[in-house]
């Protein structure tokens, strides 16, 4: 497992690489706070070369997701293959979390201001 985050402009960027299933806690814990240090108030995470999630992943993205939404930020989750959305359609993260197709139209979704990010917008 893999996570790199990289700050452009005021979007943080989060590449996930790996099967977050069983996962090194204090790592993932690290991780959320190189990302709330940062104070962006925009995240995309990036998960197209995840196969596969569990707990520790779903935890992962909701605290990050928690996190930003508490101080007025945006959050998207962008690239998501078959197993990773059934993880997140059973545990109904899907309904919670905006999801976008690809990086460019997460992209999108965050620099919109007026655009309401819909949950079921992966394509």
């Amino acid at each position: 497992m893999l996570i790199e985050v990289r700050q452009k402009d005021e979007i943080c960027l989060v590449r996930c690489e790996g099967r977050l299933v069983t996962a090194d806690h204090e790592y993932l814990h690290a991780k959320k706070d190189e990302i709330k240090g940062a104070n962006c108030k925009k995240v995309l995470a990036d998960f197209s070369e995840v196969p596969d999630i569990g707990s520790a992943g779903i935890g992962f993205i909701v605290g990050i997701y928690t996190s930003i939404k508490n101080s007025g930020g945006r959050f998207v989750l962008v690239g998501i293959g078959p197993r990773v959305r059934e993880v997140l359609d059973i545990t109904r993260v899907s309904k919670v979390i905006p999801l976008a197709a690809d990086i460019a139209s997460g992209l999108a979704t965050l620099r919109d201001e007026g655009l309401a990010a819909d949950p079921q917008n992966q394509g």
